[in-house]
């Protein structure tokens, strides 16, 4: 299979860099890196991909069966990783795949060196002292709505994620991406990201971590962000002077500041 065609795989920096592989989240493609990109590939190199069932992926790839979880998301970047013979890449992860980063760099030691987790939850449904921000109810709720009406729960979830209200471009640009993104992979998709647990993973994260969070954050808040930090030995803790869920758009510049300023300390 022509793994770069299938994850449609763009690189772009100094060929003799170190490299950033950068992996978006749900509902979202590559292009949610386009403001972040270009100032990382000036020192390092970039590789961008889409998961198969997202943006400009080959979707006749996609299978029910292996992205009902997590770990086939996980094998689109270790075969990506493989494919471009990646050796010690730092895995950029926004949202979920986070999590996503967390289990290729589990499957794949040798090819991820470092994780940088963009706003991450490890499960997003509160649990015992575990705020992870929605109760099961609430998850319950949302996938219902997504499931009986996905172009209309864009439209009212996007604004909401992205956070910036006086930014209403942004809102609207996430409800562009939700809405290219094909229903029933969607509604997949969206199952895998809201019911999965990934807690128990955080322990087993033997490599240097950036954990990257937000002011405010309706989709992952700040108590998440402690968590995560707690759970992952040695790992740094960096909150973005930003709201929303996606701050490679809202705060790009401080966004990628954060990432350069970690990697260069773990070169």
């Amino acid at each position: 299979m022509d793994i770069r065609r299938r994850n449609h795989v763009n690189v772009t920096g100094p060929d003799d860099a170190p490299v950033l592989l950068l992996a978006h989240g749900f509902g979202c493609d590559q292009n949610m890196w386009r403001l972040v990109a270009p100032v990382l590939a000036k020192r390092y190199r970039v590789v961008l991909f889409d998961y198969v069932g997202s943006g400009r992926s080959d979707l006749t790839a996609w299978s029910e069966e292996r992205y009902s979880s997590l770990d086939g998301y996980a094998r689109d970047v270790a075969e990506v990783c493989e494919e471009l013979d990646l050796r010690r890449a730092v895995f950029v992860g926004h949202s979920v795949s986070a999590m996503v980063g967390v289990l290729a760099a589990r499957a794949a030691p040798e090819r991820i060196g470092a994780l940088v987790m963009v706003t991450p939850s490890p499960c997003y449904i509160d649990s015992g002292d575990y705020r992870g921000g929605f109760s099961a109810e609430d998850i319950d709720e949302l996938l219902a709505s997504l499931e009986a009406n996905y172009l209309g729960w864009s439209s009212a979830m996007a604004p909401v994620i992205m956070g910036n209200p006086d930014r209403p471009e942004l809102g609207e640009e996430l409800t562009n991406s939700f809405c290219a993104t094909d229903p029933d992979i969607a509604r997949v998709f969206a199952r895998t990201t809201f019911l999965t647990d990934s807690r128990e993973d955080l322990a087993g994260v033997r490599v240097p971590t950036l954990v990257l969070e937000c002011e405010q954050d309706a989709i992952a808040p700040r108590e998440v962000g402690a968590y995560v930090h707690a759970a992952i030995p040695s790992s740094r803790l960096v909150t973005l002077g930003a709201t929303g869920h996606c701050p490679q758009l809202s705060a790009p510049e401080a966004t990628a500041e954060a990432i350069l300023d970690f990697v260069e300390s773990v070169q």
